[in-house]
């Protein structure tokens, strides 16, 4: 039996190399939105956190998220990040 292959992805703020599923993705559309890519293909640049609170609070206090993504994040789209890891 073949082996499959699992895709890794690093985590941009505890730069770890995690399986994509354990990661959330992060999205800036092409119209300047910024919203979380349940599916892992929506177009628009991404960038992948670790599904943790503690580690979303580092990215927010630190910006990192709004340096990755080149744009500014408001309260709301972490707040819904929030309400999301914590289910």
């Amino acid at each position: 039996m073949k082996v499959r292959k699992i895709p890794l992805r690093t985590c941009v703020v505890t730069r770890e190399k995690l399986p994509k599923m354990e990661l959330l993705r992060i999205v800036r559309t092409p119209d300047g939105g910024v919203v979380v890519d349940e599916s892992g293909k929506m177009n628009g640049r991404g960038a992948y956190i670790k599904k943790d609170v503690a580690v979303l609070e580092k990215a927010k206090q630190k910006k990192i998220l709004e340096r990755q993504l080149e744009c500014t994040i408001e309260e709301s789209v972490y707040d819904e990040i929030k309400n999301m890891l914590e289910k």
